[in-house]
């Protein structure tokens, strides 16, 4: 049986099914060493493929395992694979996985912090993205400025952005002090900066944005920045019913696995050694040598991070927050 062979790479793990939509216009994609056109199809399961000349390893439906992580994501990370710049990216703290890679199921910007999920089946990173499957991300976001009744009803009702009509489905204050206000709000769509721009139509400015939900998917409070935790089967199941995928009936974590579930101690651990090994090649050979006992090193202490805000006032139950009437 053939499938269009941006179905079958998004499988492998090469990237989202858009993504490999736009690998292979560019003719970044060849099958048998013939460079591939949009709409080809694959005949062939031993056929060889190659993505910027590099052969993918190919899985058929039942060989792959459908793998998803949730990653808290620190300020500063860019939501690439690699920077010329050499800056960190949300990639560079994840397991390694052969024969496979991790696709990011949507982004965040570079000063937005949170939760984000990562996945090796491509097709399900797609559909969780899509517009059309309409998943609640929730933020908690911190706007500067004055903010009244009509705003939010603004906010909740439909404002024009340059890419269209935006709205909240959501809009739940969560106190503040003087012109810093907090609030949590509810979005369907990942549209590039949507939460800032918002914001930015009611002539107030964020200044700070972090995502606490994704569908059912809460940000645990004990997961430090940095730190990642693979799903389970159960949880995994969930993301794939809710956009209309059959159910996964294998899983990388094994019964002992479960009983001997890493403390976030120990992830708190793992995620101060990255840093300190980060900071450490970051500095110049001098302040190394300093280091190593010709004088003191001045840099970031190796602290564990400190934890994030708790949400407070805001709907918890299912994935279902009270929509303002």
């Amino acid at each position: 049986m053939s499938e269009k062979l941006q179905k079958v790479l998004a499988r492998a793990g090469v990237g989202s099914r858009r993504e490999m939509e736009g690998y292979i216009q560019a003719g970044r994609v060849s099958v048998n060493g013939a460079v591939a056109k949009l709409g080809d199809r694959l005949d062939d399961p031993s056929a060889l493929v190659r993505v910027d000349g590099h052969a993918v390893q190919l899985n058929a439906p039942s060989e792959s395992v459908c793998r998803v992580l949730a990653y808290n994501k620190p300020e500063g990370e860019l939501c690439t694979r690699s920077d010329p710049e050499g800056r960190r990216t949300v990639f560079d703290r994840l397991p390694k996985l052969k024969d496979a890679r991790w696709v990011a199921v949507g982004r965040l910007d570079a000063n937005t912090s949170g939760l984000m999920l990562f996945t090796t089946d491509g097709e399900l990173a797609n559909r969780l993205m899509h517009p059309s499957r309409q998943v609640q991300r929730e933020y908690m976001v911190r706007v500067f400025g004055d903010v009244n009744e009509d705003m939010v009803k603004n906010l909740v009702h439909g404002v024009e952005l340059d890419d269209g009509v935006a709205r909240f489905e959501d809009v739940v204050y969560a106190g503040g002090e003087g012109m810093n206000h907090t609030f949590y709000v509810v979005i369907t769509e990942g549209r590039n900066r949507e939460v800032r721009r918002l914001w930015e139509t009611q002539g107030v400015t964020v200044s700070r944005l972090k995502r606490v939900r994704y569908g059912d998917i809460y940000l645990e409070k004990d997961l430090p920045r940095g730190g990642w935790r693979e799903m389970d089967l159960k949880e995994v199941n969930y993301l794939r019913e809710m956009v209309e995928m059959k159910p996964e009936s294998q899983t990388v974590i094994t019964p002992e696995d479960q009983k001997r579930k890493k403390s976030r101690q120990k992830i708190r651990r793992a995620v101060r050694r990255y840093e300190e090994r980060i900071d450490s090649n970051d500095k110049p050979k001098k302040t190394r040598q300093a280091r190593r006992g010709n004088g003191p090193a001045a840099g970031p202490k190796g602290g564990s991070p400190k934890k994030g805000n708790q949400r407070s006032g805001a709907p918890r139950g299912k994935g279902k927050p009270r929509t303002r009437k």
